[in-house]
């Protein structure tokens, strides 16, 4: 499988791996920054954005759908930058081929098994699925009662489009990415201690990571630090772009 992949920039590698139910574009925003002194490769995962879509969805697969990527662009090691699922993708990376890394990043995700939590978005991607809906207007309606965040739907509905028909579908494998969500949510695969330079940047009013992962996060990345951006929560590079991007060029040129 060759992702899909949107590079610009030039100088050290740097790749950028998104979070469940997005694509490259929710990256943009890192990418453009870091485009002035970096080449930026920007993807979108398997089942998501304009990559093929699959029935296997789980770290190993998706690490290796990036180091098969890296491998057809030539990329002999980069650096990595994930937020959310692709957090967890790119550490996952890290454990399985070190190698290959410079240093990563981690945009508000811990490396620990997670309780559901998108039952009610998956529900309502569902119903707009089972309806025969014309415009993202009426989608968003559909949406309102089980996702009563405006700014949530906003982002599910940047992957709701035209398909070659001209008829308006779901651009991520849903059916896969519902099936396979426990998988999403469990921690990634790790025998020992990845020793390259990482960092965690952590949304100050996001949950997603907790005083109690410190312990994991230092057992499997012995060399990670953590910077807090506050009055973000879990999507803090859309809520707080210009301090994420300082703190990731900052740790990237270090």
């Amino acid at each position: 499988m060759l992702l899909n992949y949107k590079q610009l920039g030039q100088g050290p590698d740097v790749i950028l791996i998104h979070g469940l139910f997005g694509s490259l574009e929710n990256l943009n925003v890192i990418a453009n920054a870091l485009a002035e002194n970096f080449t930026v490769t920007n993807i979108d995962l398997r089942n998501h954005g304009r990559s093929p879509h699959s029935d296997s969805m789980d770290y190993p697969v998706m690490a290796d759908d990036v180091l098969n990527l890296m491998a057809h662009l030539d990329i002999k090691k980069a650096h990595l930058v994930g937020h959310s699922m692709g957090g967890k993708v790119a550490m996952q990376i890290a454990h399985l081929s070190p190698e290959l890394v410079n240093k990563l990043v981690v945009l508000d995700i811990a490396p620990v098994a997670y309780k559901s939590r998108h039952d009610d978005i998956i529900a309502a991607l569902k119903l707009v699925e089972q309806h025969a809906v014309n415009d993202r207007k009426q989608a968003d309606q559909l949406m309102a009662p089980l996702i009563p965040e405006l700014g949530v739907r906003q982002f599910l509905l940047k992957s709701y489009a035209k398909n070659e028909q001209g008829q308006l579908q779901w651009r991520f494998n849903l059916a896969t990415l519902s099936e396979k969500y426990r998988n999403i949510l469990t921690n990634i695969k790790a025998n020992d201690s990845c020793l390259c330079d990482t960092l965690f940047i952590k949304g100050n009013d996001s949950d997603y990571i907790l005083p109690e992962y410190r312990d994991a996060i230092m057992a499997q990345f012995s060399n990670a630090k953590a910077k807090i951006i506050h009055g973000a929560g879990h999507w803090l590079h859309a809520q707080k772009p210009q301090a994420v991007n300082k703190s990731i060029r900052d740790f990237l040129m270090a």
